[in-house]
């Protein structure tokens, strides 16, 4: 989920790759080259802008299932320890956070969006064409989340569950499932990974970057680029366990956020750093099963539908396996996978090793008729996209499966929810 205070407002063209001076042109390239070919369409020429809005389909989100309100607010986080991977030219390495929370008091707050315009803007030429969504028809920016913006937080100290999403991936894919945990109890804060995810809108503009949305410089699967692959999963990492840090900073009564930009009363006191898990999607399941491993400030994951080894020399000779699958894990690990992922079998290598290795510490699971973006919000968006004629049945299948979200989004959130529930109990 992406939220954005009141008085703050981006420019819906700004970003980039190269240059950060996004063209269409550029954003078009990006997405054809992920895709491996295709167009990004318009709404139908001549069509007047009142009548497009109102024919547009606005998608929905299902409402979290827990007994608490939620609020949500942004943190823009700055690491000046370490300078970004992805683009040299942009310095120190930036952050955008959303955490969803459990709200003490949201009367007259308002409902947060589930992306910027800034950003449903660049979303609507990258992410639509690489998941060959809908190219007209939708209006992106009008999602509505059931947080509400900046809302008192509920001063009971919670669980603190970090979400990194998928690769090429915006953080506001994983907004339902961090609503339903939020709603549950726990504090989510969502990741973006700057340089990687398709576009991050930040609150400001500082030297390297002088525009306010950057977007990625991704241009192929990173699973057939080895030192790609390598470079995306070590910098996710980091950024977890920056974030940890800094969450540290915002318990103690900090405020770490670089704009210093105030946050949500009682946020800080909301935070219980002793129960900390980590969940992810694809990449995002790959960097949460190390950051376990590698830090003993996480202590539980979930990985979903992450491989946990790196992508082999060759066609069909099987990569190094990461140390969480090397040497197994002395801390809770859930592997959840669809039964319609096409590449299950390299899959069940690395996670048969991490099993083998961790003394009945790791439960595996797999949802049938589910394929691989059932774990986002797409369970939920891709059969309304079809339902409403926008979206070819074969496509949604290969984004999500057959399966419905009536069962889908209560399977996924289930088993998440229920697996944090056991391994970060109250204390």
């Amino acid at each position: 989920m992406s939220v954005r205070r009141g008085e703050e407002r981006a420019d819906a063209g700004g970003g980039g790759v190269a240059r950060r001076a996004v063209t269409r042109s550029a954003v078009m390239l990006t997405a054809g080259a992920l895709l491996g070919g295709g167009a990004v369409g318009t709404a139908r020429a001549g069509q007047p802008e009142r009548e497009r809005a109102r024919a547009w389909v606005t998608p929905r989100l299902p409402a979290p299932s827990g007994p608490h309100p939620i609020g949500a607010t942004t943190l823009y986080l700055v690491d000046p320890d370490r300078s970004d991977p992805w683009e040299p030219g942009i310095g120190v390495r930036e952050l955008m956070l959303t955490v969803v929370y459990p709200a003490r008091d949201v009367p007259g707050r308002p409902v947060a969006r589930q992306m910027t315009e800034a950003a449903a803007a660049l979303f609507a030429q990258i992410d639509v064409a690489v998941h060959h969504l809908p190219t007209s028809g939708v209006n992106w920016a009008a999602t509505t989340t059931h947080a509400h913006l900046d809302a008192p937080a509920r001063e009971v100290p919670g669980p603190v569950i970090l979400y990194s999403p998928g690769g090429g991936d915006p953080r506001t894919l994983g907004t339902g499932l961090a609503e339903e945990l939020a709603s549950h109890g726990a504090v989510v804060v969502a990741l973006d990974h700057p340089g990687d995810t398709s576009e991050v809108d930040f609150p400001v503009t500082r030297p390297g970057r002088p525009e306010r949305v950057r977007t990625t410089v991704l241009r192929a699967d990173p699973r057939t680029d080895p030192g790609l692959f390598r470079t995306m999963i070590g910098t996710r990492i980091a950024d977890i366990r920056f974030v940890l840090g800094q969450l540290a900073v915002l318990a103690a009564g900090g405020n770490p956020d670089a704009a210093g930009r105030a946050l949500p009363p009682g946020l800080g006191r909301a935070l219980d750093l002793g129960r900390t898990g980590v969940y992810g999607h694809s990449a995002g399941g790959t960097a949460a099963a190390q950051a376990l491993f590698e830090d003993p400030r996480i202590r539980a994951a979930v990985d979903l539908e992450g491989y946990l080894d790196h992508p082999g020399p060759a066609p069909g000779r099987p990569g190094e396996l990461f140390p969480v699958a090397r040497y197994g894990v002395d801390r809770p690990l859930l592997l959840l996978g669809s039964a319609g992922f096409p590449h299950r079998g390299e899959l069940a290598r690395s996670w048969s090793a991490v099993r083998a290795r961790s003394g009945g510490r790791v439960h595996r699971a797999e949802i049938a008729g589910a394929a691989h973006w059932v774990f986002t919000d797409y369970a939920a968006l891709a059969p309304q996209l079809q339902a409403a004629g926008l979206m070819a049945a074969d496509d949604r299948r290969a984004l999500v499966g057959p399966i419905g979200p009536a069962e889908s989004v209560p399977l996924v959130r289930g088993w998440v929810r229920s697996f944090f529930a056991r391994q970060l109990p109250r204390r």
